[in-house]
């Protein structure tokens, strides 16, 4: 698996987690561009199988990435639903990563989130541009 292949199943992963919405104020984010936009990252991301020494769990705790919304209420956007197998791989991925780059799991797996952010945020500017022209 390469690093492209990580944020792209990552990324699908999550998109499938939208619409979501804030339990406490009622925020509904219809899409993951509208979640980066409305809510402010808290930490690392942390997978809490890899905390455990688990990197093939048959029952995953899950990776987790926090923010908070607006109102100040913790989200999660995490792994709960993705297939065991893919979460095995990418797992397998993270921890090659941490010893080829010399960081820890958590820099890893926050490397991940910070590119899919550019990502979206680099489509949605790009779209918002393709509209203005039009």
């Amino acid at each position: 698996m390469t690093s492209a292949d990580a944020i792209r199943l990552t990324r699908q992963h999550v998109e499938r987690q939208f619409p979501k919405v804030c339990g406490a104020c009622g925020q509904r984010f219809e899409s993951l561009i509208e979640y980066l936009r409305l809510t402010t990252h808290v930490g690392d991301v942390a997978s809490l199988d890899a905390q455990m020494g688990d990197w093939r769990p048959k029952r995953p705790a899950g990776t987790l990435s926090l923010a908070n919304c607006r109102c100040g209420t913790t989200l999660a956007v995490g792994s709960d639903g993705m297939g065991l197998f893919t979460l095995w791989r990418l797992l397998h991925w993270a921890k090659g990563e941490t010893k080829r780059r010399g960081v820890t799991l958590e820099c890893v797996l926050t490397s991940v989130r910070e590119e899919i952010d550019r990502e979206v945020l680099a489509e949605a500017a790009a779209r918002a541009s393709e509209s203005r022209k039009e």
